[in-house]
């Protein structure tokens, strides 16, 4: 009895083991190389498979996801500058060629990343450091092109390539940051002497709108001054028809005079000297003025006359 149960016990395990054996369950997105006896028979793709046990085997489960492979680059530029370029390809099998990707190919990282190196330093060394940077883009493109020719024929595909990183020598790190710092000093100072050049033309039309303002505001009180003076003495010798003109335009005068005195003690900060203001240097200074007018109006006669 004893002996019954250890053979069932056997052939239930054997069962076990030839179940397993026989049934394949494939995930999605991968494909299961099978060989019969050695040899290649066929590729099984995601799903519940069935392969004879013990005679057919899996030997590759390839994965048909988008798989990436970081690659550090070192070359020099077409200045003689020494970079490292930080290369990620983006790639996959194509479902198609599993068979071309598993046995051609023993390692086919090392020979993207082969070809990734024979590219960049075939591509690179054609520019200036200046240039590597500003078309990483263009040369991530043209290594993407040259390896996919390339690689197609051993079942994969290059979907990206990327230029992830770019870096120089570490002294030319720091003189490309002293060139920059240079730049962005020059650009502040051109940016300051713009922006103080705009204030002084400002500042200069202000000052002649000013100038401008003033001008007009004194020719327009100049102008009321001798309106008043006009409506002054007119009002004079209406009133005092005996009075002599030249007395009125005395008095008049000596009325401005007295109230431009009174305007300039008011202010306490005026800086103003005064000449000797007595009546009688008043009356003085008229008649000087006078006797100019009066020999200017004979000098011009006599010229008029001879």
């Amino acid at each position: 009895m004893q002996n019954e149960i250890i053979i069932y016990g056997i052939e239930a395990l054997f069962g076990i083991i030839l179940i397993i054996k026989t049934f394949m369950i494939i995930p999605e997105r991968q494909s299961w190389v099978i060989q019969r006896l050695g040899k290649y028979n066929r590729i099984s793709d995601a799903g519940l498979k069935v392969k004879i046990p013990f005679i057919e085997s899996i030997v590759s489960k390839e994965n048909l996801k988008i798989q990436q492979l970081d690659v550090n680059v070192e070359t020099k530029t077409l200045d003689n500058v020494f970079v490292e370029l930080k290369i990620s390809v983006q790639y996959r099998i194509i479902k198609s060629k599993v068979y071309e990707a598993f046995y051609e190919l023993e390692d086919p990282h090392g020979q993207v990343a082969a070809y990734i190196f024979d590219e960049v330093r075939a591509e690179v060394p054609k520019l200036k450091l200046d240039d590597v940077f500003s078309k990483k883009e263009d040369i991530a493109i043209a290594v993407r092109d040259n390896i996919s020719e390339q690689m197609q024929k051993y079942g994969y595909k290059i979907v990206k390539t990327l230029i992830t990183d770019i870096a120089p020598d570490e002294l030319v790190k720091i003189s490309m940051n002293r060139i920059n710092a240079a730049m962005r000093d020059k650009e502040a100072a051109v940016q300051e002497a713009e922006a103080e050049k705009i204030t002084i033309v400002k500042r200069a039309e202000a000052e002649a709108d000013s100038k401008r303002l003033s001008g007009e505001g004194i020719a327009q009180q100049r102008l009321a001054i001798v309106r008043g003076f006009k409506e002054s003495v007119e009002d004079f010798q209406q009133a005092l028809q005996e009075v002599d003109p030249q007395e009125i335009m005395q008095f008049v005068l000596m009325t401005q005079y007295f109230d431009t005195l009174t305007s300039i003690g008011s202010n306490s900060t005026n800086n103003t000297i005064m000449v000797p203001h007595t009546p009688g240097g008043m009356k003085d200074f008229q008649q000087q003025i006078i006797d100019g007018t009066i020999i200017g109006k004979k000098l011009a006669g006599n010229k008029e006359t001879q």
